[in-house]
């Protein structure tokens, strides 16, 4: 309209169509538009006021609708994709409604109620390439809903459009659910610097007890490289999926997200040991480097320093010397002190009782044998920390005063041990309830060591604590791109969803969950947070019916003995409280 202004607004736009609906037509006309309104009225048109959204207009087999929120926009998408499914059960595959949905974040341009613009057009371009019974979603929608909903997406890079003058970056749903163990795997995007996986090194001493010993060489590789704040490393436990299976490194980078594949052999025999490795660019499978590395067994802290060197000098030529020499670290100069840590942490992960009261046994004994063995004490407090959210505490109150020692001695012994000052900072906040001091730690371990998983997990429960929900889902969304395919993915889903309970999400908070207790039903941190959550989003029955599994496993469980962590704010536990109390808790 000449001589007037043009309004304007940003909003997400979901536009979605039906797949094949010319040739559903041509074979059934009557009954195909009957299935069709009946869907928009029983599926389409609730699901989109339930996530506050607004049908725009309905063109023959498509629909565009309106979104304040992207992240309401593709939760929207994913619920009405998975109704979807359900109504097509049962229904001859020639004769299904299936969509295909693509949703933009974008400026708009109002006229009367209707859209129009770029945002619209990329929206309709994004549907088109969408898999039936899919989504697609841009870049700038990605960014707004990565770490906010419990699911995947994989990058199909940058891709030019029809009538849109600049490429798109688009992703595409994976599944219907979020990414963990035995879920498709995602193809990461790169990250914007040098990036790497250390891959486990297979054992060649012929002695199966000797796997511990090429696992620790691997992760104390692993803790050298990524102290190089230009680097981009994977995380140990990541990077362990892969253990024991002939793999196809290509694949592997893909998986990961990285450009460079380290791997190799480790053969220990009497006092000495050998260490082949052998650097591979992911892209394209090439081999960049070979090295073998051969000494006694009392030097392997000095070839572990001259397999990374040799790594970093394969990635970056004009790396400084300086560099490499900070990566060098000997954690004890006590050989079996070093045997005794490995065990344990072999053990640690085994997230048992029993493996935890082994990796105690294994830890103490490696500080009686180097009494300055940092790391030794931080995973020690680290197993007390595991004995509280499993209630596996014989005495609370001598465990936690135990717990506070050994986090204090270690942070003091480690200043510049990343991995010693996060396990202990952890520790502290959540088993003694010192918040500071904890988060402190955390930071001074993430600022020596960015590439840190494990840190910025622990970072994200300490957040929680101190009441910064926002902030803590940031950090374990960079835990979760620093360590993709961690097998112990559903403890950091069960953080998120903590996270957004917190955040009075409670919708958001029980999808989290509900991941999380898929790969581990019986994980407590993640029933706890389903109880709460559907209390207060008023699901009361599936509220009660978690309940009922939590106590089967925990039949002592009554409010006032939740542990459920040293909260800073009092209305966090309030509310806690209140969501188990509503579901039927007893006092």
């Amino acid at each position: 309209m000449v001589g007037e202004r043009v309004q304007r607004r940003l909003a997400a736009i979901l536009a979605a169509d039906v797949v094949g609906y010319s040739r559903l037509m041509e074979r059934d006309e009557a009954g195909t538009l009957a299935a069709l309104k009946s869907r928009r009225t029983d599926i389409l048109q609730p699901m989109v006021s339930k996530h506050h959204g607004r049908v725009v207009k309905l063109m023959g087999d498509g629909v565009l609708v309106e979104f304040a929120s992207a992240v309401n926009a593709v939760a929207c998408a994913v619920e009405l994709q998975t109704a979807m499914d359900s109504a097509n059960a049962g229904v001859a595959e020639s004769r299904r409604i299936v969509l295909r949905v693509g949703i933009n974040l974008g400026d708009l341009m109002v006229e009367g109620g209707d859209l129009y613009g770029d945002g619209v057009n990329i929206a309709a371009r994004l549907e088109s390439l969408s898999e039936p019974g899919g989504l697609c979603i841009s870049g700038s929608v990605f960014e707004h809903v990565s770490g906010k909903l419990p699911h995947s997406f994989a990058s199909l890079g940058p891709q030019t459009l029809k009538n849109i003058d600049r490429p798109i970056q688009i992703y595409r749903l994976v599944g219907k659910g979020g990414q963990g163990p035995g879920a498709s795997v995602v193809e990461l995007p790169l990250p914007d610097k040098p990036s790497i996986a250390v891959l486990p090194f297979e054992n060649l001493s012929g002695d199966p007890e000797q796997e511990y010993f090429a696992d620790g060489v691997v992760e104390d590789i692993i803790t050298a490289l990524s102290r190089m704040r230009w680097l981009f490393v994977i995380a140990r436990n990541s990077s362990f999926i892969y253990k024991g299976r002939t793999v196809n490194v290509k694949q592997v980078a893909r998986e990961l997200g990285v450009r460079y594949v380290l791997e190799g052999s480790v053969r220990k025999a009497a006092s000495r040991v050998r260490i082949v490795g052998q650097l591979i660019d992911g892209s394209t499978g090439a081999h960049l480097w070979a090295d073998r590395f051969e000494s006694a067994l009392e030097d392997i802290f000095d070839l572990q320093d001259q397999i990374t060197a040799s790594v970093v000098g394969a990635i970056a030529p004009r790396l400084e010397l300086a560099e490499i020499e900070r990566a060098k670290r000997e954690p004890t100069e006590s050989m079996d002190a070093y045997d005794c840590y490995l065990r344990g942490v072999a053990s640690f992960y085994q997230w048992s009782r029993e493996g935890t009261s082994e990796a105690l046994r294994m830890f103490y004994r490696a500080i009686e044998l180097d009494p300055e063995f940092a790391l030794a004490y931080g995973m020690a407090a680290r197993c007390y920390a595991l004995r509280k959210v499993s209630s596996w505490m014989a005495d609370p109150v001598q465990e936690t005063a135990e717990t506070a020692r050994l986090a204090r001695r270690a942070v003091a012994l480690g200043r510049d041990d990343a991995a010693a000052l996060s396990t202990s900072g952890f520790a502290l906040a959540y088993v003694v309830g010192d918040l500071d001091d904890g988060a402190a730690f955390i930071d001074r371990a993430i600022a020596l060591n960015p590439n840190l998983a494990a840190a910025w997990y622990y970072s994200g429960w300490v957040r929680i604590f101190l009441g910064e929900p926002d902030l803590a889902i940031e950090h374990i969304t960079l835990a979760m791109r620093l360590s993709p395919l961690e097998p112990q993915f559903d403890r950091m889903q069960a953080a998120i969803a903590n996270a957004h309970f917190f955040a009075g999400r409670y919708d958001i908070a029980v999808s989290w969950a509900e991941l999380a207790l898929r790969a581990s039903p019986d994980s407590v941190v993640a029933l706890r947070i389903a109880v709460a959550s559907n209390a207060l989003a008023g699901r009361l029955e599936q509220a009660r019916k978690v309940l009922a599994r939590l106590r089967q496993l925990d039949p002592a469980l009554r409010v006032p003995n939740l542990m459920g962590g040293p909260f800073r704010r009092p209305e966090d536990l309030a509310r806690y409280e209140q969501g188990l109390r509503e579901a039927g808790l007893p006092e």
